[in-house]
């Protein structure tokens, strides 16, 4: 943009006096220390919509604002004034002449004559409107963020109460899926465990250990495929057929039989479910038990031996439970002496990763867990248990997926020597 003309631009500021107080971007008012106007400039009549004559010499500072604004001016602005001789930035409401309130900004000072007696009051008067619309918003914004802040909090205690009630949920479906105590079994040693892969998952391995009467017990141990509630539920369903059951015909090949028929007939679309099982029965014989047993696809159990060393009784051929119409099992015999130890468990141990990826591609694998249980033999059912849980310590993250783990075994005879 050009330069105005000198003399065009010499004349902008040759604004007079008067001219620079009537037209000042604020209002000018002088009163007598009674309040009445003596003085106004015109920006400030202006706004109030008044003129000159109406209000010099004929109203009161105080009579141009509201009624609130009043009585503040009253009962505070003009004692701090008298008493400091100046005061500013006080937010004031003025009312115009059509009755609309004018929010201001007012600042003050006491005029003294030579022998410091107060003669006028001189007021500057900002309009405040934006600032109080700028309040306002902010006020407003305030407001909403708080309403924000709260709606988010209780949307969050909503999620925490939520997330409680799915644990407490989460919570009784996995207590359906085993015992909360093994029974006391004359002359048999039962020791249990339950590794969870993860705090928040559900799996659907189960157990259980039960009477038959005439002094037999029954026991099964499984695990039904995925995760989650699904798999769970499918698990709580298995347990209660075979205990349901075995009251009828506690026979394991039977027992395997009645669950493969419940789960296949239960199979959706959406999903397939099915379980590997080992369900048997064990008889008092003399110092020990004879056990019998019929495996549904699950990994073979592992006799620890009282003189030392450990051997698979091998389940192999038997066929997974629930995915076909039938699905033949393979029946074991075994017999339980004093200081044997039989230990059952599911795949998340023998399908743990290991660190340094040996074993079965990668995982823990069943060669390694036979070695394992070898160098712990003979060991009663606690000691077993305890060397497991501290294998599934040590596998750590590398325990993918749900373990259970069950051992039945028998004291040892105190009169049989010790291996050294």
């Amino acid at each position: 943009m050009d330069r105005p003309a000198e003399p065009e631009f010499a004349a902008l500021l040759e604004d007079s006096p008067v001219d620079l107080y009537e037209n000042a971007p604020c209002g000018y008012v002088s009163t007598l220390m009674d309040g009445r106007i003596v003085k106004i400039n015109q920006t400030l009549l202006t706004w109030l919509g008044r003129a000159r004559d109406e209000v010099v010499g004929r109203m009161r500072f105080a009579d141009l604002l509201t009624v609130g604004g009043k009585l503040y001016h009253e009962t505070h602005f003009a004692p701090l004034l008298r008493m400091q001789g100046e005061i500013g930035g006080i937010a004031l409401e003025l009312r115009t002449a059509g009755g609309e309130r004018l929010p201001v900004l007012v600042t003050s000072k006491v005029r003294a004559g030579p022998d410091g007696r107060p003669l006028l009051i001189r007021s500057t008067v900002f309009d405040g409107g934006d600032r109080r619309a700028y309040e306002i918003e902010l006020l407003r914004a305030r407001e909403e963020a708080e309403t924000a802040r709260a709606l988010a909090d209780r949307a969050r205690e909503a999620a925490q109460a939520e997330r409680r009630r799915l644990q407490d949920v989460l919570a009784t479906l996995r207590r359906s899926l085993v015992p909360p105590a093994l029974p006391d079994v004359p002359g048999l040693e039962a020791v249990a465990h339950y590794h969870t892969a993860s705090p928040d998952d559900l799996g659907g391995d189960f157990y259980d250990l039960y009477p038959l009467g005439d002094g037999r017990w029954g026991f099964f141990l499984g695990d039904v495929s995925g995760h989650g509630p699904g798999a769970a539920a499918v698990a709580s369903l298995a347990r209660y057929t075979l205990r349901a059951s075995a009251m009828h015909d506690p026979d394991p090949t039977s027992l395997l039989a009645i669950l493969n028929t419940a789960m296949y007939d239960r199979q959706v679309d959406e999903e397939t479910y099915y379980c590997t099982v080992i369900a048997g029965v064990l008889t008092r014989t003399g110092d020990g038990f004879a056990v019998t047993f019929a495996g549904g696809g699950h990994p073979s159990p592992i006799l620890l031996r009282a003189g030392g060393g450990a051997d698979y009784l091998p389940t192999t051929g038997g066929v997974l439970i629930g995915l076909l119409p039938e699905a033949p099992s393979v029946t074991v015999h075994a017999e339980l002496r004093p200081g044997d130890t039989l230990l059952f468990y599911t795949d998340g141990l023998i399908e743990a990763r290991t660190a340094d990826g040996s074993g079965d591609d990668g995982r823990y694998g069943d060669q390694a867990l036979l070695a394992f249980a070898g160098r712990i033999a003979p060991a009663t059912p606690a000691a077993a248990i305890a060397a497991m849980s501290g294998l599934l310590e040590e596998l750590g993250e590398g325990v993918d997926d749900d373990t259970a783990l069950l051992a039945l075994g028998v004291a040892p005879d105190r009169d049989a020597p010790t291996r050294a």
